[in-house]
């Protein structure tokens, strides 16, 4: 039997420290916890970095670390700083150097990398090792050349080679979201289709729950099955929670597939061992070719954006027609002035109060008080975009609904108006990378820091 201990669904997010304790008062075999996701957009691969402030990640792993001292068991991290580049790894494991020197601790660490190189990766494509998943985008070596960072999801085997280090503590790049969780009970022997599908439901924490926000999970893994106990106060697991969990971020509620295989849970039971307490049995391991999933992204264009605010009520009710005019005038304007093509660049002006998050899906309101005006200018190179940003200025500010009718005047909340965000990236990769040997595209360093 293999007891995971699951403090939240990421780290950044938040634990219930009394439910930590109980978890390790109940002696696990290891903690697992996920470092991040693709969620929050392709800017944080794009540039290698962390969604989550250093500061809070710093607290959140001082918790963690004492945990595992007190456990005297592993901590595992997987896609750690958000998006799993290298630089992230290295990022979290400075943090985890500066606190072993703070509390005292020696550890052996292994750091599991999973950055590629562009280029290895555009001769694998050229001799057929790139595979693409359903709906992925076109892709060309050159494209492929152009990312700024690409990554593998490790599975099970990278993260037992890890383990198998002896370290103290795992810091992995890139990994799927399951195999943090799944690799210590298939090293040691766990029925491997339990391995997985317990993984899945307990990848977020408690979102397999019926409080998600206390976070803390236990799983305890067999040779049939595997059974999940909340850990935080009055929270309860249900068949229903815990079989519901196969429908997150995934598209078919009883297939998952994963690095050299799928697990199949069509015929697997879920039931309920007391008030708090499911139990899971007849979940099938399918083993299969062994590839990894590839995530890129590249830099897509650069942008600026802006922000007025429209009060009068006539501009309120009418504001999709003025966007849509100061669109076009801006546009035209541009084309005209900079020399440069309509079709490379983009003026987007979303109504916030109207509607900016679903757009013409939006159904109809009574007219609100207010409306902002979020302007978005993308174009190939920040100058660009920047000069665009400010021949927009001027209709954001005052542009008339009619020519007919006295000049308005709109309100902006920063000065300057137009404000530079920086280059745009975008996920460009959706295929997988065909591996003979699993650590193929991986690398292992073992460091050992600390003064204890």
């Amino acid at each position: 039997m293999t007891r995971v201990l699951i403090p939240s669904g990421a780290l950044g997010l938040g634990y219930d420290r009394e439910a930590l304790a109980r978890g390790i008062a109940a002696r696990p075999d290891i903690i697992a916890i996920d470092g991040g996701s693709t969620d929050s957009g392709p800017s944080y691969l794009g540039r290698g970095v962390s969604k989550y402030s250093r500061a809070s990640t710093k607290a959140e792993w001082r918790g963690l670390m004492q945990a595992r001292a007190e456990a005297g068991v592993p901590l595992v991290i997987g896609t750690a700083g958000t998006c799993g580049a290298d630089a992230a790894v290295d990022w979290l494991f400075e943090i985890t150097r500066e606190l072993a020197e703070e509390m005292g601790q020696r550890l052996r660490v292994a750091l599991l990398y999973s950055g590629q190189a562009p280029d290895a990766v555009a001769e694998a494509f050229g001799t057929g090792r790139v595979a693409p998943l359903p709906a992925a985008p076109e892709i060309d070596a050159e494209l492929v050349r152009g990312c700024t960072n690409i990554v593998a999801l490790a599975g099970a085997e990278q993260i037992a080679a890890a383990l198998e280090t002896g370290a103290d503590i795992v810091i992995a790049g890139r990994t799927t979201d399951t195999a943090i969780i799944a690799a210590l009970p298939l090293m040691r022997g766990d029925n491997a289709g339990a391995a997985w599908h317990g993984a899945k439901v307990g990848e977020c924490g408690a979102l397999a729950t019926t409080r998600p926000e206390t976070g803390v999970i236990q799983i305890d893994f067999d040779d049939t099955g595997f059974t999940l106990t909340p850990l935080g106060k009055d929270t309860r697991a249900t068949p229903y929670t815990v079989s519901a969990h196969m429908l997150y971020e995934n598209s078919d509620p009883f297939i998952l597939y994963e690095p050299g295989g799928y697990l199949d849970v069509r015929h697997s039971t879920y039931t309920a061992v007391d008030a708090a307490r499911v139990r899971v049995d007849g979940s099938v391991w399918v083993p299969g070719p062994y590839t990894a999933k590839l995530e890129g992204a590249r830099i897509a264009g650069y942008q600026t954006v802006g922000l007025t605010l429209l009060r009068d009520r006539r501009y309120v009710a009418n504001a999709r027609d003025w966007a849509a005019d100061v669109t076009s005038r801006a546009a035209a304007r541009a084309v005209e002035r900079m020399g440069i093509a309509r079709e490379e660049f983009d003026v987007e002006l979303r109504l916030i109060g109207i509607d900016a998050t679903l757009g013409a899906l939006e159904t109809r309101a009574a007219d609100p008080v207010e409306v902002g005006v979020l302007a978005i200018v993308t174009a190939p190179t920040q100058a660009q975009a920047d000069e665009i940003g400010k021949i927009l200025n001027p209709y954001l500010l005052h542009h008339a609904l009619t020519e007919e009718e006295p000049m308005p005047t709109f309100a902006f909340p920063f000065s300057p108006a137009e404000m530079s965000r920086g280059p745009l990236y975008e996920f460009c990769l959706n295929h997988v990378l065909v591996l003979d040997d699993p650590m193929s595209a991986f690398r292992l360093e073992v460091r050992e820091v600390g003064n204890g």
